[in-house]
């Protein structure tokens, strides 16, 4: 086992389910060989706690240009999210204190307080998408509905963006995070036109200042010392990485959540008797989701380690398999069980340690809005079609369904 090669993403028998190999892999080769679709070889970790330490640890990060790392795709195209490449480079910090500083000045955004005020919008929002997909009657597709739209209104209202260019985001963060549908000259011209859109939007918000997020780090920006204030290209790669991130992961998100809980119908029953498990329910969703896309996040290694007694040297690339992590026994009792009251529950879906996703306070709360809603008005809830018909959206890095069809 340990000196076979496995081809990335790994085939999975249905559109919920997760790859057999999984198991294998983190009994027996924890610390395997994988083949990518570019043809490059990597490293791919599948045990917890391999997983979280590569991710806490804050001397490897995502590769930049220049660091020969693997590449997902062969010519290079998937943008932002995929290629490590100089025409895609974004000017956030990966390392050191220059992340640290980014961190503290955009995080200080993401606070529970901010994400409990954004709720009740939220929550609107919301029930009026619902309303819609009801009165155009049954069955109709969650994820076009509901799915889709919710984050993007809730991304435009954070980042002070007209919620009518949605469609705009929608296309660029398919282009930053599809790996087969774009070529990379589309990919690129996506960079080009996301990046002046972006640039246009920023020196909007220094001229007019908003109550966004955007416009919070340029008025708060202005009373901090210039070495810790963003500059203009980190301003921009900040809005460019949070549409992006806050609009495609958790409209996919959503859609997986509901097909999970809606897959056995006894989750669902258990949800509406008792919806004081709404938000360990999200938690469990969050872990027990297999289609994060089959690759993980991607790590380069700036210096030699050793992980499970297996040398790794200086130049590495790593696929840490947070979902595959996700199902250890090792950590995670009935790891294979879907288990609504599961508490405490690591999952390491928004990664581990200083590089873990900013906003996950947002995903949380957007995903808790969702399941109060749907159970609320929406408590006879089925999928139209048997789970095992759903169809995966292929080449996509953080996965998801292609569409949920529903009726009630």
């Amino acid at each position: 086992m340990s000196e076979s090669v496995v081809r990335l993403p790994i085939p999975t028998p249905g559109p919920l389910d997760p790859p057999a190999e999984w198991e294998r892999l983190r009994e027996r080769c924890p610390v395997a060989t994988v083949e990518l679709p570019s043809g490059d070889r990597a490293k791919f970790v599948s045990r917890y706690d391999h997983v979280r330490a590569l991710l806490s640890d804050p001397r490897f990060s995502r590769p930049r240009a220049g660091d020969d790392a693997a590449r997902i795709s062969a010519d290079g195209a998937g943008g932002v999210a995929a290629d490590a490449s100089p025409e895609y480079e974004l000017a956030i910090p990966e390392n050191g204190e220059p992340h640290l500083r980014w961190r503290r000045q955009v995080g200080r955004y993401f606070t529970a307080k901010r994400m409990a005020a954004l709720r009740p919008g939220m929550t609107k929002t919301a029930e009026a998408l619902l309303d819609d997909m009801i009165e155009r009657g049954r069955p109709g597709d969650l994820k076009a509905a509901l799915g889709f739209p919710l984050p993007v209104y809730v991304i435009c209202a954070l980042l002070g963006a007209p919620a009518e260019d949605r469609d705009r985001f929608s296309h660029w963060s398919d282009a930053f995070l599809n790996v087969s549908r774009f070529s990379k000259e589309e990919t690129k011209a996506a960079f080009i036109d996301f990046s002046r859109y972006m640039t246009e939007l920023i020196a909007t918000k220094r001229a007019e200042p908003g109550e966004d997020l955007l416009s919070t780090l340029i008025v708060e920006g202005t009373a901090l010392p210039e070495e810790e204030r963003l500059t203009d290209a980190e301003l921009l790669a900040t809005g460019m990485g949070l549409l992006v991130a806050g609009h495609e992961t958790t409209a996919n998100m959503i859609g997986k959540m509901a097909a999970l809980l809606l897959a056995d119908r006894s989750r669902w029953e258990q949800l509406l008797a008792d919806p004081s498990l709404i938000r360990t329910a999200v938690e469990e969703v969050l872990r027990f989701d297999a289609n994060l896309g089959g690759f993980g996040i991607r790590r380069y290694l700036s210096e030699d380690i050793d992980l499970d007694g297996e040398a790794l040297p200086s130049g590495t690339t790593v696929f840490c398999g947070m979902s595959a992590a996700n199902r250890d026994e090792r950590v995670f009792d009935g790891a294979d069980k879907m288990d609504l009251t599961r508490s405490p529950n690591p999952h390491l879906t928004f990664g581990a340690g200083s590089h873990s996703c900013l906003g996950q306070a947002l995903a949380r709360t957007e995903l808790q809005v969702v399941l109060e809603v749907l159970l609320r008005k929406l408590p006879t809830l089925e999928l139209a079609v048997p789970a095992e018909e759903l169809k995966k959206v292929e080449g996509l890095l953080v996965g998801g369904l292609r569409e949920v069809p529903v009726r009630w």
